[in-house]
Parts: C-alpha cells; structure tokens; sequence
C-alpha cells in the first residue's frame, strides 16, 4: 500500500514595493528548495506526495484529494492565529497530519500567551509588558536594557539590532515602530545578557531531545547587538558567506545540560506540542535558563550553510535529513495509531 502524503507549505514570494508590507514580510514562509527536498524525502520513503499550497483553495484540495496524512510545514496567509489555519482545516475534515494542534500553534505564536502559560506551569521565562501604544504606561520596574518585539511573528520578524534598547526614548520609538510597521501591539521583555540556546525535541509524551545548539553571539558583527535578529540570521549569516555562529552540540557543563533539557521538555508538554518543536533558551544574569520562545512549527531547511536549527540538530544526533523528513511522519503516524501504513522503516530513525 502506497502511503499518500500531502505536503502543505507557503512559499516565499517578493514584497510588493508599493504597498506597506515590511522587507521581513514573507521571511517565515519556505524557498521551494525546501518544499522539494521534504517531497523528496518522503518520496525516499515510498510516499507519494500531493503538494498543496497553503492558500485559500487548500480546503478544496483536502476534499478533492483525501490524502491518508498531511506533512503541514504552512504558515499560514494572514492573522494572529495564521498558524492553525491548515491543523484547524484538517481537524474538520478528520485529516491526520504532522505537528502540532490549532490551539497549540495559536497560543505559541502570540509571545505574552506563551509566556503566561510557561510562568502558570513552572517554567521560567522572561518578565514582561505588552503595548498596544507607545505612550501607554510602564507597569514594571524593568531595568535597562530592553527588548522589543512584535507580539505574534516568528522567524526573527521585527526584531532587529535596534530591538535591544537602552533608554527611555529608544524604548518608545522601538514600540511605536514596531505598532506602526507590524500592524499590531509591541512586546517589551527584560533582557537576559547570558548565552544563548536552541533546543529541538522530536516525538510524543517523553520526546527526544536533540543535541543542544549554542547561538554564538560573539560571531556577530562588532556593531550588532547581542542577539539573534533578522539582520543575524537572514543578512549577516546566509549560505554565500555564513558566519560561524553555531556550536552543536554546545559545550555546555552536564548539570545546565540536564537543566536545559528537562526545561525543554517541560514546556514542550506544557503547550501540548506534538511530533516536533524547536524552543529558544538564554541564561539570566544568574545562569539560570529561561524560555524566550516555543516554536512548534520550526524551519526544516536542508542546505547545512543556512543554519537551519533543528536539521544542524537531528544532524549533530546522526540523523541525516531525509532520515529527519520520515521520523517526523513516523511519529505522527505512530500518534494515530497509523504506523502500518509506512513501511520503509529504514528511512526512520528511531532515536
């Protein structure tokens, strides 16, 4: 039996010069190189695959095509909750597919939600204030320096050099350009001046946790600030002339390891993510680990000089990238109780 996998995806597309969308606009969205080389792996793995771009005919597809799972990679068109768009399709027709749910997706999007919900289950994360004004009051007595964020974006989106702030002035103007250009309310963290940490989990109930990626912040151009923003990680760091700015896996001591990790692990239940998810970890001034974001739709890119996190990852696990494409479909296969239908199990890494 043929397993008929359909592959959902957005592809980047120029910004229209003569509109307001931001150069990031489509940042999160996949190069067909990507779309292809995921196709192709599943392909590896005897699937036959029916790609379906994530727009607004996708519901039809899913009708007309009745794929047996979906590999769900979209982003989704537009709104603060774009990511469930394709899960929330899926859900309604009783399509399986790969990753998380809606509301997962939804709730990990959305910064102060994500936060909330780590701080409400033990996890530590960043303190916070969302604006939806840059005149609106400062509740909390954060000290200098600042960052500033869109509150739903991902991929680094918004989030630039200037982003780190260090004054009352700069903190007003980073806001007031982030609501001006994002088209939504702005979200000001403490900042943690520690390193700097990638985590990928892969699996269900007591997920595998890849081997940790340290960002090294210190790679970066001399006028940067210290964190990893769209100028890091789509100007300065490309495949043409990548920067040296990954260590996997990181050399960390074992206790923060184990603490990283159990960290990971936890807010990887906590949000209920599913088959695979990457998170953002820095230290505090302390050295004590804390969530800057969850990420359960992470970037599956395959050309190792894009530093793609969670592919560098399965990568430094022994785990080749079209070994990485199946594993992740097994899982999901497996959580439906659908694991018969894949039967080129050496395509799998069992981890």
């Amino acid at each position: 039996m043929t397993l008929h996998v359909g592959l959902t995806y957005n592809i980047k597309k120029p910004v229209d010069q003569n509109s307001e969308q931001p150069e990031d606009f489509y940042i999160e969205f996949d190069d067909e190189t990507t779309v292809h080389a995921i196709a192709e792996a599943l392909r590896k793995g005897k699937c036959e695959v029916l790609k379906i771009e994530a727009n607004e005919d996708a519901y039809n597809k899913f009708q007309n095509l009745k794929p047996d799972i979906v590999f769900n990679i979209a982003e989704g068109l537009r709104g603060e909750s774009r990511e469930s768009q394709i899960p929330a399709m899926l859900e309604m027709l009783g399509i399986p597919y790969t990753g998380s749910g809606p509301l997962t997706l939804a709730i990990a999007l959305d910064k102060a939600l994500t936060h909330q919900f780590l701080k409400a289950n033990g996890v530590p994360s960043p303190n916070f204030q969302v604006f939806s004004s840059p005149n609106q009051e400062r509740k909390r007595k954060f000290e200098f320096p600042l960052i500033v964020k869109p509150l739903a974006e991902g991929s680094s989106k918004g989030i630039r050099t200037k982003s780190l702030v260090k004054d009352e002035k700069s903190l007003r103007d980073q806001i007031s350009w982030v609501i001006n250009t994002y088209k939504q309310p702005a979200i000001v963290e403490e900042f943690l001046p520690g390193r700097e940490f990638t985590v990928g989990l892969i699996g269900n109930g007591n997920p595998f946790v890849l081997p940790i990626v340290e960002i090294l912040l210190e790679k970066l151009p001399s006028e940067a600030s210290p964190i990893y923003s769209y100028e890091a990680k789509w100007i300065w760091d490309v495949p043409k002339k990548p920067l040296d700015i990954f260590c996997c896996p990181a050399d960390v001591p074992a206790k923060l390891e184990t603490e990283i990790k159990q960290i990971a692990v936890k807010a990887f239940r906590v949000l209920n993510c599913r088959d695979l998810c990457r998170m953002d970890i820095r230290l505090d001034k302390a050295g004590k680990p804390r969530v800057l974001e969850v990420n359960p739709l992470p970037g599956l890119i395959p050309d190792p000089d894009a530093h793609s996190c969670l592919p560098e990852a399965a990568s430094a696990a022994g785990i080749d990238y079209d070994q990485l494409i199946c594993t992740i479909l097994w899982q999901a296969l497996k959580r439906y109780n659908l694991q018969h239908l894949f039967e080129n199990h050496s395509m799998v890494s069992l981890l």
